[in-house]
């Protein structure tokens, strides 16, 4: 029986359980989830012992890491540990959802709902990939391991200290992180590297409480004023960022690294998904440049004074901003997160305060070969099921706890998925095309059987 066959024997039963996954509203930003987070949690360990697995709960009582093994190949056969994640973005802003978030849709062929794609789409098709090669043989190809853990959308907080104690039992050849995306619906690609992240929150302060903008406009700082100015002053006019340092430890690629990834971009294209054109970052150089190969600072949100209907003139008390860094080889997000701090808080006036606060879950930058061998059977599955070359390509995002798990595994890295820049995660009406969710599936049954024949 093909791979095919035997997704197309099951499809009414998977999508009638990925519906059931998706029905948790495991949020992971907001504490109020937890229960929720720790119920999605027991539904994944369930589905993992009906599929031949042995299944730990680490972390239990806080935020459920789940590691599962069956290691039963034997020594010869090599082990691979697949990274997934469980948990989800917050679904604000509620009223733009046309249905509710944490009920899934069926809209033809996609599945609206939140996490539809990030993570529990793709987490999906490797636990029934992996279920359906244990029902038909009775074991596994090769010796496999799976973290699934329930922090990433809120930067892993836990997961470092858990790695360090747990790196024995994450030992592996291969470490396949399974949360990234491809080019087209019909162009499938291995990302070979992903960017580091560090984030921010920027307080500016001054009065005790908001202040009439009439008895006291003209003498009291404004601290939006204040931080509009401190914001500016991050990039200069040709969007290259500011702060003393920043680019320091940017490592340029070669021409040898570069030569097989592609950095096609369809700017027509881009402009008609997401309704912009790609005028963002550094001048000069192409999107694709500017996304994958040099590090960014960006404004993620700013809030203070008055921002409902009508007017309110109020001189807020305080001003916030929430920043993010993306960074490239060799940048250490520790180094860059401490020159932004200083570089903002240097902006201090005697009419206010500022106070900028490093954000916990930063990452380093990862970059992985395209000669490794889980990479070769990965690009091996792709194309018999896409009927076309793999694409090999970067990762503008973050997944920030992959260079921390690669290093404790001392494995390989590949990261795999089949995401779309048009399935909105992160935003309202997230979905995922259930054509996506079978070839994920047979493009995870031929790559571990692939891999599993080399002892």
């Amino acid at each position: 029986m093909t791979f095919k066959a035997l997704f197309k024997e099951q499809e009414k039963t998977l999508e009638s359980e990925f519906f059931e996954f998706l029905r948790y509203p495991s949020i992971s930003a907001d504490a109020v989830f937890r229960p929720e987070l720790r119920a999605c949690a027991e539904w994944v360990e369930k589905f993992l012992k009906n599929s031949g697995f042995t299944v730990e709960m680490w972390n239990k009582d806080e935020v459920p890491v789940i590691f599962a093994e069956n290691c039963t190949a034997g020594p010869d056969s090599p082990t691979i540990l697949i990274y997934n994640h469980y948990d989800v973005q917050p679904v604000d802003p509620i009223d733009l959802w046309e249905s509710k978030p944490f009920e899934p849709t069926r809209k033809g062929n996609q599945i609206v709902a939140r996490g539809a794609q990030d993570n529990k789409g793709q987490c999906f098709y490797v636990l029934s990939a992996l279920r359906a090669l244990y029902k038909k043989h009775g074991k596994f190809p090769l010796n496999i391991k799976l973290l699934i853990e329930g922090e990433e959308e809120s930067g892993s907080k836990s997961l470092p200290a858990i790695i360090e104690e747990k790196k024995k039992a994450l030992k592996a050849d291969y470490l396949l992180v399974v949360d990234v995306g491809m080019p087209d619906a019909s162009s499938p690609a291995i990302t070979l590297g992903t960017r580091g992240l560090t984030s921010f929150t920027v307080e500016v302060t001054s009065s005790h409480s908001d202040l009439h903008s009439g008895v006291h406009g003209g003498i009291v700082y404004n601290p939006l004023h204040a931080l509009v100015e401190i914001l500016a002053s991050l990039r200069d006019v040709n969007g290259r960022i500011t702060v003393p340092g920043f680019y320091d430890d940017v490592k340029t690629p070669t021409a040898k690294e570069l030569e097989h990834i592609s950095l096609a971009f369809n700017e027509q294209d881009f402009a008609k998904e997401i309704g912009c054109l790609p005028t963002g970052g550094e001048k000069g150089l192409t999107p694709l440049e500017r996304n994958w190969l040099r590090p960014t600072l960006e404004l993620n949100g700013i809030s203070g004074g008055y921002g409902g209907p009508g007017t309110k003139t109020v001189i807020p008390a305080k001003a916030i901003a929430k920043i993010s860094c993306r960074l490239v080889p060799d940048q250490d997000p520790h180094t860059i997160s401490e020159r932004v701090k200083r570089f903002i808080e240097s902006k201090q006036s005697p009419g206010y305060n500022v106070v900028c606060q490093i954000h916990e879950g930063m990452g380093k930058p990862v970059r992985t070969s395209p000669h490794s061998e889980v990479v070769k059977a990965l690009t091996e599955a792709c194309e018999k099921v896409y009927n076309k070359k793999t694409a090999y390509i970067y990762e503008g995002a973050s997944i920030p706890i992959i260079s921390e798990l690669a290093a404790a595994c001392q494995a390989e890295v590949c990261f795999f998925g089949l995401g779309l820049a048009s399935d909105k995660i992160h935003a309202p009406n997230e979905n995922f095309g259930w054509d996506r969710i079978e070839n994920g599936f047979m493009i995870i049954c031929d790559a571990l059987t692939t891999l599993g024949a080399k002892k």
